[in-house]
């Protein structure tokens, strides 16, 4: 019969063991199929008071937003304060900062400002959401665009944004300038519709020069499909300090100018095409428009 003293022996060695392998990183799965335990009591008897490895640890989601609130309370905000702020529940607030000093208690005007910045804060998200629902309502009531409809509009968008002959400049070429991705893709959509070659088209980029121009380059090449090297040399505009530019940020891209090689009669064909639209646009009887 086995002696409690060696049981005991046994039990000394295999926490010995336990121990170093817990200590060398291995979980507790890892720790029981190399030792062959099997009994989970046991094994955590045999490790215990060790901690357990880092990559065992599974990431808490909330770590960042406890920190933040700590902070917070550590300046003297208030449970409101900070879930305006972090955007998190109240039962959450007390339980990471219970252990933290309570801030001076608030006077009632500053009771009053915070109330009002919630009840405002949700009605811009409620004004938000009915603007987001009207806009995607309005889509859907596109639905699906003839050939005849791209027509008419490539001709209303050119017309609008492209370049024009003017009595100073008597020049016609198709020439389209603007910063917007969707309105340059559209544009290119109408070329293909009229069967105009992308080997025609010379792509160049406008930009403020104290912008990032090799990331505006990239965004543009992206948007028509071309390589970086394929498109004309940069125009930069001179940045005048007194001006108080908007227009700034990862956002701004510049603008991109798509021109159309040999396009003389194109653009007589775009100028025809508009002024046939004003025509049947203006006239008196509905009816004869269609």
């Amino acid at each position: 019969m086995t002696s409690i003293h060696s049981k005991y022996a046994d039990f000394e060695h295999l926490q010995a063991q336990a121990v170093a392998l817990r200590r060398e990183g291995l979980s507790l799965r890892q720790i029981r199929d190399r030792l062959k335990i099997h009994n989970n009591d046991i094994l955590g008897r045999l490790v215990q008071g060790e901690p357990p490895p880092e990559w065992t640890k599974r990431p808490n989601a909330k770590d960042d937003l406890r920190e933040q609130a700590r902070e917070l309370r550590l300046k003297g905000l208030t449970y409101d304060q900070i879930q305006v702020e972090l955007g998190c529940s109240k039962s959450s607030i007390s339980l990471w900062v219970r252990d933290l000093p309570k801030p001076d208690r608030r006077d009632s005007k500053e009771q009053a400002k915070l109330a009002a910045r919630k009840r405002w804060d949700h009605e811009l998200a409620i004004r938000d959401g009915a603007r987001q629902e009207t806009k995607a309502a309005a889509a859907r009531e596109i639905g699906f665009m003839s050939e005849r409809e791209l027509f008419l509009l490539g001709v209303g968008l050119y017309w609008s944004e492209g370049a024009k002959a003017k009595p100073h400049n008597p020049q016609e070429r198709v020439s389209f300038i603007n910063s917007d991705p969707h309105m340059v893709g559209l544009f290119l959509a109408w070329l293909d519709l009229l069967g105009v070659a992308r080997s025609r088209l010379r792509h160049q980029v406008h930009i403020h020069e104290n912008a990032n121009v090799p990331s505006a380059e990239q965004f543009w090449a992206g948007i028509v499909g071309v390589d970086v090297g394929a498109l004309g040399k940069t125009v930069l505009k001179r940045h005048n300090p007194k001006t108080n530019r908007k227009n700034v940020g990862d956002g701004y891209h510049g603008c991109l100018n798509v021109r159309v090689l040999q396009s003389a009669d194109l653009y007589r064909r775009i100028e025809g095409w508009w002024y046939g639209i004003v025509g049947a646009a203006l006239m008196p009887d509905p009816q004869s428009r269609t």
